[in-house]
């Protein structure tokens, strides 16, 4: 039987190479995401030890919650006496590491928005982890040193002039060296290096840290020196050995990346979902093509058990052959995705390729089971072929009648689908990662059950696809539109796997423009202002002498800042929230906001130990005026809010709660703000005052953008058709699967209709004509799959889209696009069709009459 299996495999070349291809695929990118996250991770790591190779004990600012756009907070300078007063240390000295930006003379970044640059402060020689290749460290204020990746992204070179962009304004430095460090990747990133006193200045750090670094005497170890060093320093700052410190950084940017693994991994469980189908689908028209040979090898004595593992045999080498080789494709699919990611402006850093056990034997078995699985019903299908099936000249169905125990269990996945998915989304589970799992199943389970469902779809579908092909082109027309209906088995299967991918197309573009349209609708129905200034990347802050500058321009009438923080609510809930703060006095001029609860005069009085929060934040957690919260801030501080009003925030601008200024700045060490809106005077011109106060700010400010609110929507719609776009890049995988699985069905069709064919060329049907025949087939199985995939998207992105009314969110359906995935649909279908349809039409007219 191993003979005959193998003997299998070499006489169906294209059967073997399809689902060999649609094994590859799914387990190379399950592999790679292994590869690339590990390899990402270990950069890290490499990048932290290096930094603090010369640092025997570490001081930081304790708190567990992270700015995404500021890091941690400095402390105070002073405590850097304190330390070296302790006995065993034989050095301290203190250091910034802060977020600046890059530019070069003309004001534009120099590398993408999205990668961070930083700025760094000298160090002496013992605590020093930057490695100078060439030139040397700055000597003054006018001097800086840079990282010899970004000096190449920016041709620069020793001599040449820095600009660089913190919390003041743009200052232009003399760069003296290039520096790496270690053998470590930054990847996008950028370190500048400048003084001690000028990078406190230009960070807006003076007199504050952001780490401390100490060295302990002869006979002192680390350990014992941080035990030392945390008796005498106070509670808001964590005492830390460096490799300790080195580990935990190393941890938390893991964690912060776990996401990243779990997207790709979901992109990969599609692509392996949509080749379950092309297997299951293969295996299951070959059995049925085999009847006869199935048959005899029964009659010549061989049991059920052998028949069943020849098939399986025939399973377990493909799975073999495409999970070894997905392993090998991984390691290089890994760079294809870092590479995907790059031109997106999402660079990490990436030293080396890390191929750990764990990465090796989970490919290995995720390709083995989810082959042998998708075989498993075809292989035990062929067990029930009898001897007397050699006799026949008929072959099997390629799918069973589709049968009324079949029917309800598909409409029960579905509900059960729907049912899980409406947990997810309406269950107010306490984890957001129990609350997606629970909607991932539920999706898995709707695209399980329709798929079962789907034959019955597909007659009516095909019909209303294939009558305009049947009314412009005749028999043709006909003739594919009757072969597709022909088996609905068989093209529901193949439809399917169109079907999944696109579904998520379909999904990610109606919810995509809903963001658009309810950020669009948000700024039209809240901003009262003209003009906004932000950051050039759309998420970091902004210098604060940049609002004052642009207030004093001519015709600006006023100006209100934003800025925006991360906490934790203390009491009387639990959990994280997003705490804005904006000056009582200003806000209301540029900012209209909905009051369930209060009144603008409550905004207008907020005094320190007042807060507005959001209207449905303060229902799901039965708040309401009155109440009091206690929130722990950055600075490990416990800050306490009375809620004097609640409002409905459709933009999504103030976050869970709303404070002044003055408490943002105090308790939570906010002072740059988030982004600045400004009203100008009755009877000014707008697009004059923006010309101005542009010409002021990207001279003096230049990673700040002036822009109108018809700017502010464009800018956010281009941000998220970026998304989009890297959505679709990573859902291609599984639409190549979907497309070889056509392929495979069309192919396989055709040698089940040799002598059909041969018929129809001998009754006077011509070469082009049966090439266009089996080109209208592929394209009305892929807009089957098109139609199911289109509805289903639109349902779950409906679903989804419902709890979120309250947030000001608004439904659109992207009528362009829909249309558009439809023609792709129909374009899949003919590309798909092009290799089945020249050899269909390359066949000897007498042979394939003699074809049994």
């Amino acid at each position: 039987m191993t003979k005959v299996a193998l003997r299998g495999l070499a006489s169906r070349k294209l059967r073997a190479f399809t689902t060999w291809l649609a094994i590859f695929l799914g387990v190379a990118l399950v592999a790679g995401t292994y590869v690339l996250t590990d390899t990402i991770n270990h950069s890290f790591d490499q990048i932290f030890s290096e930094s603090l190779k010369g640092t025997d004990v570490a001081i930081t600012a304790k708190t567990d919650i992270q700015q995404d756009d500021t890091g941690q907070p400095a402390f105070p300078a002073t405590l850097l006496d304190r330390v070296r007063k302790v006995d065993g240390v034989a050095d301290a000295t203190g250091s910034i590491f802060s977020l600046g930006r890059f530019v070069d003379k003309d004001g534009d970044p120099i590398g993408n928005h999205f990668a961070p640059n930083f700025i760094s402060s000298t160090q002496p020689k013992r605590f020093e982890s930057l490695n100078y290749v060439e030139g040397s460290p700055p000597k003054n204020a006018s001097e800086a040193s840079l990282d010899t990746q970004t000096a190449d992204r920016g041709n620069l070179g020793v001599g040449d002039t820095l600009n660089i962009a913190g919390e003041e304004k743009v200052t232009r430095y003399r760069i003296t060296g290039l520096t790496k460090l270690g053998d470590a990747s930054f990847g996008g990133a950028g370190i500048a290096q400048l003084t001690l006193p000028e990078a406190q200045r230009i960070a807006n750090k003076k007199g504050k840290f952001d780490q401390i670094s100490v060295a302990a005497s002869s006979g002192v170890s680390p350990p014992e020196l941080r035990r030392r060093i945390a008796r005498v320093v106070p509670p808001t700052v964590q005492v830390e050995t460096g490799q300790q410190s080195a580990k935990r950084q190393s941890t938390d940017i893991a964690d912060q990346l776990k996401f990243l693994k779990i997207i790709l991994l979901v992109f990969a469980g599609v692509s392996l979902f949509v080749g379950a189908f092309l297997i299951f689908n293969t295996f299951s028209i070959t059995v049925a093509q085999r009847t006869r040979e199935f048959g005899l090898l029964r009659t010549l004595g061989a049991s059920r058990g052998q028949v069943l593992g020849s098939v399986v045999l025939e399973a377990t080498v493909l799975a073999v052959l495409g999970s070894a080789l997905g392993l090998a494709g991984g390691v290089g699919l890994a760079k294809g995705i870092n590479a995907l990611f790059k031109s997106f402006g999402i660079d990490l850093p990436n030293t080396g390729t890390v191929l750990l056990g764990r990465t090796i034997i989970v490919a290995l078995v995720v390709g083995m089971v989810v082959t042998l699985v998708a075989a498993l019903a075809p292989a035990l299908r062929a067990t029930r072929v009898t001897p007397m099936a050699a006799l026949q000249d008929a072959e099997q169905s390629g799918v069973r009648r589709h049968g009324r125990v079949v029917t309800a269990v598909a409409l029960l996945v579905i509900l059960i689908g729907f049912l899980l998915s409406g947990i997810g989304v309406f269950g107010n589970l306490e984890s957001s990662g129990s609350a997606a799992a629970l909607i991932g199943l539920g999706a898995v389970a709707v695209l399980l059950g329709t798929s079962l469902f789907s034959p019955w779809l597909v007659r009516p579908i095909a019909s209303v696809a294939g009558r305009p092909i049947e009314a412009l082109f005749g028999i043709t027309g006909r003739l594919a539109r009757e072969n597709t209906i022909r088996k609905p088995g068989r093209t529901a299967v193949t439809a399917a796997a169109l079907m999944i991918g696109l579904a998520l197309v379909v999904f990610v573009s109606v919810f995509a423009a809903g963001i658009s349209k309810s950020v669009s609708a948000a700024v039209d129905r809240n901003f009262q202002g003209d003009l906004i200034l932000q950051n050039i990347d759309g998420f970091s802050t902004i210098p604060a002498k940049s609002v004052a500058d642009a207030e004093k321009v001519p015709g600006v009438e006023t100006g209100s800042a934003l800025s925006f923080a991360s906490a934790k609510i203390a009491a009387p809930i639990s959990g994280d929230v997003r705490v804005s703060g904006a000056d009582p006095r200003t806000v209301t001029a540029v900012l209209d906001l909905d009051f369930k609860k209060g009144s603008e005069s409550d905004l207008r009085a907020l005094k320190d130990g007042e807060a507005i929060v959001d209207d449905a934040w303060a229902n799901t957690n039965n708040l309401g005026v009155g109440d009091t919260l206690a929130v722990r801030t950055p600075l490990e501080r416990i800050a306490r809010y009375r809620v004097v009003g609640t409002v409905k925030d459709n933009a999504d601008l103030l976050g869970n709660l709303l404070v002044n200024t003055d408490s943002l700045r105090r308790d939570y060490a906010r002072t740059a703000p988030s982004l600045a809106l400004f009203k100008v005077r009755p009877g000014a011109n707008v697009d004059r005052v923006q010309k101005l106060m542009t010409g002021i700010i990207e001279k003096r400010y230049p990673t700040v953008d002036v822009l109108n609110q018809q700017e502010l929507k464009d800018n956010q719609e281009q941000q998220v058709n970026q998304l989009v776009g890297l959505v679709y890049a990573l859902l291609s995988l599984s639409l190549i699967v979907a497309v070889f699985g056509i392929v495979n069905t069309l192919a396989l069709s055709i040698h089940e209709r040799t002598r059909e064919l041969g018929m129809l060329r001998a009754v006077g049907m011509s070469r082009r004509q049966v090439r266009r025949m089996i080109r209208y087939e592929s394209v009305i199985t892929a807009l089957i799959g098109a139609v199911l995939g289109m509805v289903l998207g639109v349902i779950f992105a409906a679903l989804l889209t419902v709890p979120l009314a309250d947030e000001g969110f608004e439904l659109a359906y992207p009528i362009g696009t829909l249309i558009i995935v439809l023609i792709a649909a129909a374009l899949v279908g003919v590309l798909a069709a092009i290799g089945p349809a020249r050899r269909a039409a390359r066949l000897d007219v007498l042979r394939a009459l003699a074809y049994e």
